[in-house]
């Protein structure tokens, strides 16, 4: 992905180098912290509560560890990803809805912080808050996503940026307030298959992204698609119970299997539709 020496974003709130300190979640080790992170993983509310639930431990505070010189490119390369989706989303709000888009806010933190849905952990992954219409990620993430789940490559991580912002573009057409209202009136099944159209309607929307930076922006190289197509398959449901050592349980699915959602992230690139990712009228998803 072709990103240096491009114009990054002013939408960033960056929390990192703040004191705080506060405690980390424990109780869970091995295989076991990897499968309950990766489930928090791209969810469209707080999934540090996975933590809480899992480990009976709290995530508080923010942390005063210092930036190195890693963290500080990462933090340009979230910026100038954040930067292509706004430019995406105005052009495809114009194009597709007729109204303006209003981008969202990322924050960037380290270890810890705070925000309206709940607390921030590094370890949790990141996630879109829609009560303050903001994004959280630590990018100590990107690492995690390729040394324990196999994710690796600049445009998977691309992806997670893009993913999480997705969220935010369902948010602003009013989609995911509706689809969580109605989660609550309903059954846990039920409720889950609802999580899974979320997402997977996020993903294609993540394809829609890609398609217009590699036509609009020409950022994309050789072996970016299959790098984001790559982090979608070892996101899937099935594949991180699978690799925590369960048999994969439909019934508990909240964000898709690997294969739907490589399905829809190649549904949208393909089509750079937002009508044809609507998951939630979708016969089979």
């Amino acid at each position: 992905m072709k990103w240096q020496g491009r114009r990054g974003s002013q939408n960033i709130e960056d929390r990192r180098g703040r004191g705080g300190g506060g405690k980390k979640a424990g109780g869970i080790g091995g295989i076991g912290l990897i499968a309950v992170l990766a489930i928090g993983y791209f969810m469209g509310v707080d999934p540090a509560t996975l933590l809480n639930i899992a480990g009976g431990g709290q995530t508080t505070g923010g942390s005063s560890a210092p930036i190195t010189e890693a963290d500080q490119q990462a933090g340009q390369f979230v910026s100038v990803t954040l930067a292509d989706t706004e430019t995406v989303w105005k052009e495809v709000f114009e194009q597709q809805v007729g109204r303006p888009y209003n981008p969202a806010t990322l924050v960037l933190f380290k270890g810890a912080t705070q925000s309206p849905c709940g607390a921030a952990s590094g370890a949790s992954g990141p996630f879109y808050c829609p009560a303050d219409k903001k994004a959280y990620l630590d990018t100590d993430f990107f690492v995690t996503m390729s040394k324990r789940l196999g994710a690796s490559g600049d445009f998977a991580a691309a992806y997670v940026v893009a993913h999480e912002i997705a969220h935010h573009v369902q948010n602003e057409l009013g989609t995911l307030g509706e689809a969580n209202r109605a989660r609550q009136r309903m059954s846990q099944g039920d409720s889950n298959r609802v999580s899974v159209m979320i997402e997977l309607q996020a993903d294609c929307y993540s394809g829609i992204w890609a398609r217009y930076a590699q036509e609009r922006l020409k950022t994309l190289e050789r072996g970016d698609l299959a790098e984001a197509i790559n982090a979608a398959k070892q996101i899937g449901d099935d594949t991180l119970q699978r690799n925590a050592g369960q048999r994969p349980n439909p019934h508990t699915f909240t964000h898709g299997t690997s294969a739907q959602r490589q399905a829809w992230f190649q549904k949208g690139f393909e089509t750079a539709r937002m009508d044809q990712c609507d998951t939630f009228k979708a016969q089979n998803l």
